[in-house]
């Protein structure tokens, strides 16, 4: 049995709830930055982390888990190491325990997901499908209190009676977990039920471990001073706060919530620094807003198609375009002490790499984080795609009839590349799905205005996008 090494404290803490498309790196410094104490990850699926490489980001300063696609599907740095809770989705207790071996050394603590109710995590025994199945819980929790070196969690839904709820509970505690979390929902209900604060209440006074309350943003909490009546209300050691602090993470400041627009921009910022994808940035932005969309910020930031253009939107083009160029300071830098770097890498069979041509050139998101561009090799294979795009540009201008029913002016808009980012970029071409960029032999970009990546969001890594509780 190994023996926990760091002991990480639940009691009477303010928690970052796991959040799909909302828990990533930027939020969760940010909710740092304004007081909490502890921030979950947003789940993310075992398979798929099974799959990644544990990386350096030495342009970032962070430690990136890349699938073999270079996606990366969960960042994190050094700031936040003592305070994350990395929550997994499993169904599996030997798969469970290999990702938590695989993340342990960079984060606080281990967390498994046992209250999603959508049907992609539960058809895939994952989520709150794992309520129905005890002896599954029971291994899972068990395999990974024995076999980690950090603190293990779970978070859960209440069952359709009290009586089961706390025989399961009370199954739970005995596995050695450090702390469990409880919305306080049943599976089938969502966030415009009522919490049930009594059976939250029933579950603390029956447990000798912490209980974090969970669910209270769309009843109970407004205000900073609404976590404490919620805490008490509850009888729960920690209070745990999603949407509420989705639509202003200052909620868990003391002094009361800061302006909307400055803590936009303080996400914002952090978004740029650490290659947040603009797609996360606006989801995010406008979970923010809200009722504000049909303002004239909104509608610019709905128009947005790059982290340039959102930051323009915002008043922060002068801060993209100078953390821009010390990125790519920095990557030069690193570059000019590895010249090893610029020729074809013999295939690295480590658990662990140091890429650092890990950033393009502008701030980008892939989830976590952005492409890992460890993949220098990839460099060669500009010349066909640079002669074909050229072909495919011009034929398409001198077109006099629509194709597939789209103008060829509206063709043409859509060959724009969208980053021009070192050594690739993408046409944004219906029906060509990657395409290596459109530069010329000096590597500077054909088109007059440069844009920030763009690529997919963590979602179609396989992570769990569930609502927001």
């Amino acid at each position: 049995m190994i023996v926990n090494s760091l002991s990480l404290c639940y009691h009477n803490k303010l928690i970052l709830a796991p959040m799909v498309r909302v828990g990533t790196l930027p939020m969760r410094l940010l909710a740092l930055d304004y007081g909490a104490d502890i921030v979950y990850c947003e789940e993310l699926i075992d398979l798929k982390m099974l799959q990644c490489k544990r990386v350096v980001n030495e342009v970032l300063s962070t430690v990136d888990f890349v699938a073999p696609d270079d996606r990366v599907v969960f960042r994190t740095c050094e700031r936040e190491q003592s305070r994350v809770i990395f929550q997994m989705g499993t169904s599996d207790a030997e798969r469970a325990l290999a990702v938590a071996r695989l993340v342990e050394n960079d984060v606080a603590g281990i967390d498994v997901n046992m209250g999603c109710p959508k049907e992609y995590s539960t058809k895939g025994g994952m989520g709150a499908a794992l309520l129905s199945d005890p002896d599954k819980i029971e291994k899972i929790l068990s395999t990974l209190v024995k076999g980690t070196r950090r603190p293990v969690t779970c978070k859960i839904r209440i069952l359709p009676s009290l009586e089961d709820t706390l025989s399961l509970v009370k199954r739970i505690e005995r596995t050695g977990i450090a702390a469990i979390a409880v919305h306080g929902r049943k599976r089938e209900e969502r966030p415009q039920h009522p919490v049930s604060c009594e059976a939250i209440k029933a579950i603390a006074e029956t447990l000798s471990i912490p209980v974090i309350a969970n669910g209270g943003s769309h009843d109970h909490i407004q205000e900073y001073l609404d976590i404490e009546d919620f805490r008490q209300a509850t009888a729960a050691s920690s209070v745990m706060v999603a949407r509420a602090a989705m639509w202003n993470p200052s909620i868990f400041l003391k002094e009361g919530l800061r302006p909307l627009e400055e803590v936009m921009k303080k996400y914002i910022r952090y978004a740029v620094q650490y290659d947040n994808h603009y797609t996360n940035t606006k989801y995010c932005l406008c979970q923010m807003l809200r009722e504000q969309l049909e303002s004239p910020q909104g509608k610019l930031l709905h128009a947005a198609q790059s982290s340039q253009e959102i930051c323009e939107a915002f008043g922060l083009g002068a801060f993209y375009e100078e953390t821009a160029r010390e990125l790519d300071t920095r990557r030069a830098e690193l570059l000019a002490r590895t010249p090893e770097a610029v020729e074809e890498p013999a295939e690295d069979t480590s658990e662990e790499h140091t890429h650092p041509r890990s950033l393009p050139r502008c701030a980008c998101w892939s989830g976590a984080g952005g492409r890992s561009w460890h993949s220098l090799y990839m460099k060669r294979f500009n010349a066909p795609w640079i002669a074909f795009s050229v072909l495919l540009s011009l034929l398409l201008s001198k077109s006099t009839s629509p194709l597939c029913g789209t103008s060829p002016r509206n063709w043409r808009s859509r060959l724009r590349p969208s980053s021009v980012c070192g050594a690739r970029a993408f046409l944004r071409v219906d029906w060509v799905r990657r395409a290596p960029p459109c530069t010329s032999a000096s590597g500077r970009p054909l088109t007059k205005t440069p844009r920030a990546p763009e690529f997919r969001s963590q979602q179609c890594l396989g992570s769990c996008a569930r609502s927001h509780l």
